[in-house]
């Protein structure tokens, strides 16, 4: 894996990232409509960072019929998922990422194996 301490900030650097990020750690993997309703954001807004993320090579993407799921690298340096492990320590009650979190667990439907629409 390479990826140095300059791509993980600058991807850490945007709130839209850092809060999927923060999902994605607490919950392992998640299908992008899970990902847009936590978050209240459109599905093009996410989907332009979830690219963003898989380009820098923290996310890993996988297709399941018509929906994709999103994952952290497993492969991630020890550094690098300490970090994010950490982050998403000293972040569970403060907003906005309590909310999402509190808005995914609330979220109608959520997909198990087939995503929602």
């Amino acid at each position: 894996m390479n990826i140095n301490a300059e791509t993980l900030f600058r991807m850490l650097a945007d709130s839209t990232r850092l809060r999927t990020l923060m999902l994605l750690q607490a919950h392992g993997e998640l299908c992008v409509c899970e990902l847009t309703h936590a978050l209240d954001l459109s599905q093009p807004k996410i989907s332009r960072h979830l690219a963003h993320l898989r380009e820098s090579a923290l996310l890993l993407a996988q297709r399941n019929g018509q929906w994709m799921y999103y994952r952290i690298n497993p492969e991630l340096p020890d550094w690098a998922q300490a970090i994010l492990q950490h982050t998403l320590a000293g972040s569970s009650g403060v907003q906005p990422y309590h909310r999402d979190q509190q808005t995914l667990k609330a979220m109608p439907n959520r997909p198990g194996i087939a995503c929602c629409a």
